[in-house]
């Protein structure tokens, strides 16, 4: 149900927090619900003024600034049932400063809204800390993936922090170290892997995004450490020395170990195997980060248990290789 909000006209004081943002993000952010068409139309129209005059969408705008921004139609009804929902998530926090939060996200959450998702950490974050004036993603993990998670609390850290990642993507140095642990599928045998496989991303008939090793993606490197080893199964280490999109599960699964419990890349018949048998998530955890602080550089080590649920599970292969095998291979 949409309806014409009832606030009054809204003088909004930029602080350092928003220095740099485009003026449309603001307004995004400020006015949840809004269609970006409507922002966008408003904007065009003159009933936003930033120091009293007309501006662009596309403005940048500097700490100082005063945004008059006028009522707008909001979806009030959809917007509760996204508050409710939000607050039931935990997000135990690994690290806290005034500029960063650090979260040990769940699996089975998506890091935002959007794409069939109703509400994600960063919404659910939000909702938890009204008072906070600046939350914002630094970097993403997949739904089913969990652990390590940071969040921005000021712009200046969040742009130190985006400006790490992007570093890191491109595979150069001084970038965050990103460690993950992965269950997978068949009985890996080196104790150190080097992987270096280009990876190009594509789209479905449906519209879902994939990823492909192929010759004309993007450099991907992927070290992967072998952990521990049974018959079926093992355990590794996998450390990031770039950041494309799906990267570890898409190197898993061309070298043939895929993840377990993946359902994009993985073994279907296996994952419901799996599944009757106690794992009913991806095997995924990004469990250490190590990385200069984004603001005065003092190195940070963070890190996230792997979930109670990964543990038993491990458990339970450990368990049967003792009673099938007479221990772990």
């Amino acid at each position: 149900m949409v309806e014409v909000s009832k606030n009054s006209v809204i003088q909004e004081l930029i602080t350092e927090n928003e220095h740099g943002q485009r003026l449309d993000n603001l307004l995004l952010k400020k006015c949840k619900g809004v269609p970006k068409s409507h922002v966008y139309s408003v904007v065009r129209s003159g009933q936003v003024r930033v120091n009293g005059g007309r501006a662009q969408v596309s403005y940048r705008l500097q700490a100082g600034d005063v945004v008059r921004i006028p009522p707008m139609r909001t979806a009030r009804v959809e917007q509760e049932v996204v508050d409710g929902a939000a607050l039931k998530v935990q997000l135990p926090v690994l690290y806290e400063d005034d500029g960063l939060l650090v979260v040990d996200k769940p699996a089975g959450v998506a890091v935002h809204g959007g794409s069939g998702e109703s509400f994600g950490v960063i919404e659910a974050l939000r909702r938890q800390r009204p008072q906070a004036r600046f939350l914002e993603l630094a970097h993403r993990l997949d739904r089913e993936t969990s652990g390590v998670l940071l969040v921005g609390k000021k712009r200046s850290a969040l742009v130190a922090l985006h400006e790490m990642f992007r570093e890191g993507a491109r595979g150069g140095h001084g970038a965050a170290d990103k460690r993950y642990q992965v269950l997978v599928a068949g009985r890996w045998m080196d104790p150190l892997r080097h992987v270096r496989l280009p990876l190009h991303k594509y789209l479905l008939e449906s519209g879902e995004r994939r990823v492909r090793v192929a010759e004309e993606g993007k450099t991907a490197h992927t070290v992967f450490r072998l952990l521990a080893r049974w018959q079926h199964y093992s355990l590794l280490e996998a450390q990031l020395k770039t950041g494309r999109t799906h990267q570890i599960r898409v190197h898993l699964a061309h070298l043939g170990y895929p993840i377990a419990g993946d359902e994009k890349y993985g073994d279907f018949a296996l994952n419901r195997t799996l599944a009757r048998e106690g794992l009913k998530r991806m095997f995924l955890h990004a469990w250490k980060m190590r990385l200069p602080h984004p603001l005065d550089g003092h190195e940070l080590l963070l890190e996230a248990l792997l979930p109670a649920p990964l543990q038993t599970f491990l458990q339970r292969i450990s368990s049967k290789e003792r009673q099938d095998y007479g221990g772990q291979i």
